[in-house]
């Protein structure tokens, strides 16, 4: 008879909690009554503890009837759920003012990133001064990276590097595009080229305002007859004055890169502070832009040409500092913090 009690309360108390969760309006009552109907305390709970004291027989009829019961119970409190959230959104449309005929918001489109904005319109200066563009890899053996532009293992220059080296110690992230001159004169010794070599670079070195360990450069190569450090300052003074207009100042200062011989470095006028000093220029007034100088014969003699009969040129420049110049941004940082206030203004 005990039995038949539970089977017969365990069908009251399903049509009962049915009942009282039709008479539920909000979210708070549904989670009041998953506590009562559903919860360890409830009825249908009880009976699977009570399951024991009922006869073998009656065990599985029982254990089926109370998940039925607890089954149904947890169906309809997911359709009584549904139907309250459908309800309450038809309510807010109701009650929300909706004007058909206003316009859609336009989407805000991508864009390219300044720093390929400012790659292609260098690019295209450099283009229109009769330098072709070649591109060569980010990733680099030591050989050409160091070896072959006059950097031997005992070298002093490879600790101005600092280089990203992978597991294998003869390949590395490139630390300048300089490579880069070696790759081209090999595919077009031994004629005559003025090619720019673009590309990402990367140094292991202290971030900062001014520094960044991934970064562009471009690489300027020139090989002919009879090319003079003439050339070098005409040529990268001309590309100034189309980058930044006729009356920019620049000048040039002695260096040492061992791939050229002589080098300089050549500086623009500072126009963050128009000259007169700040962090940015480190208070001189000047900014770098690149590095340059005449190939040094070994490197000539590695890429395929005969020292004796060619002679040329080659510069380093970093597109950041251009950008930071024009449009007088004052961390090389937000290039690659991906902050879209910064990239919104390009």
């Amino acid at each position: 008879m005990a039995e038949l009690d539970l089977f017969s309360q365990l069908e009251s108390f399903e049509k009962e909690s049915l009942a009282a969760l039709e008479a539920v309006a909000d979210e708070s009552g549904l989670a009041q009554w998953k506590t009562a109907r559903l919860g360890k305390t409830s009825f249908v709970q009880q009976v699977f503890s009570k399951m024991k004291e009922a006869s073998k027989e009656d065990r599985p009829k029982l254990g089926q009837a109370a998940n039925k019961v607890r089954q149904s119970l947890e169906e309809a409190l997911e359709a009584r759920h549904a139907a309250l959230h459908e309800k309450a959104l038809a309510a807010s449309l109701e009650s929300e003012k909706l004007d058909i005929t206003l316009p859609g918001r336009r989407p805000n489109p991508g864009r390219m990133h300044p720093a390929t904005q400012n790659m292609r319109e260098i690019l295209d200066v450099l283009a229109h001064m009769g330098f072709q563009t070649f591109r060569t890899p980010e990733v680099e053996t030591d050989e050409y990276n160091f070896e072959l532009l006059n950097i031997p293992h005992y070298h002093p220059a490879r600790d101005m590097q600092d280089t990203f080296y992978t597991t294998d110690p003869n390949v590395v992230l490139r630390t300048h595009t300089s490579p880069g001159q070696i790759h081209s004169m090999r595919k077009f010794a031994p004629n005559p080229i003025r090619v720019a070599l673009p590309g990402m670079c990367f140094r292991y070195e202290q971030i900062s305002a001014r520094h960044e360990i991934q970064f562009n450069q471009i690489e300027l190569l020139v090989v002919g007859h009879n090319i003079t450090f003439g050339d070098v300052k005409g040529t990268l003074d001309d590309f100034a004055k189309r980058m930044f207009g006729e009356n920019v100042r620049t000048r040039f200062r002695p260096s040492y890169f061992p791939f050229t011989e002589p080098s300089a470095e050549m500086d623009v006028e500072c126009f963050l502070c128009g000259g007169k000093g700040c962090n940015m220029c480190k208070g001189s007034g000047w900014l770098e832009i690149l590095g340059c100088g005449m190939i040094h014969p070994t490197v000539l003699m590695n890429g395929g040409y005969d020292p004796n009969e060619f002679s040329g040129w080659a510069a380093g420049m970093g597109p950041e500092r251009i950008t930071i110049l024009r449009h007088h941004v004052d961390d090389i940082r937000n290039f690659w913090g991906n902050d879209i206030r910064f990239l919104e203004q390009f």
